[in-house]
């Protein structure tokens, strides 16, 4: 699945001094990704925040109230997952490598609309999943989702 990303970054970039991601042997470690470009200094605040075409694919229906109300998480859960994407592909790998998602969300309720995104990024097999609800996350309340991964890539 490859959208333009013209503007964004290519991977998952820290906020602050640690590392988007770190190999140990065969494994390959994400830190938790949240929806921020900090090169814009933007939170992804809804489907204008995404490609069209990735807007269109997880739900947008032109009806403002359902877009204003499903279009933060929908289009956050598509950001995080998409720079977890590109930030193992960086690494070498492919979703289907990752075998371990932690997702971290403010509202549970959320889950559904997030369930429906992951779907389309591990068709196949999904990884083994954690689900956790939290009270905030950093750097705003903005933030609904937060995800870190774990993938399998063997040192060829």
């Amino acid at each position: 699945m490859n959208f333009p990303a013209a503007s964004l970054p290519t991977i998952a970039q820290p906020l602050a001094r640690y590392a988007a991601w770190r190999r140990a042997g065969d494994l390959v470690f994400l830190s938790g990704v949240i929806a921020v470009d900090p090169a814009a200094q933007r939170i992804v605040q809804g489907y204008g925040d995404i490609p069209d075409a990735a807007a269109d694919l997880i739900g947008r229906t032109g009806e403002f109230s359902s877009d204003f109300k499903d279009g933060p998480i929908l289009a956050q859960s598509w950001y995080v997952l998409d720079r977890v994407r590109l930030t193992i592909e960086a690494a070498g790998g492919q979703m289907s490598d990752v075998f371990k998602l932690v997702q971290y969300f403010k509202n549970l309720d959320h889950f559904p609309h997030y369930s429906r995104v992951r779907k389309l990024f591990f068709p196949g097999e999904p990884p083994a999943s954690t689900v956790v609800e939290v009270s905030a996350m950093l750097p705003s309340a903005d933030i609904l989702i937060e995800v870190e991964a774990t993938a399998y890539l063997p040192l060829r």
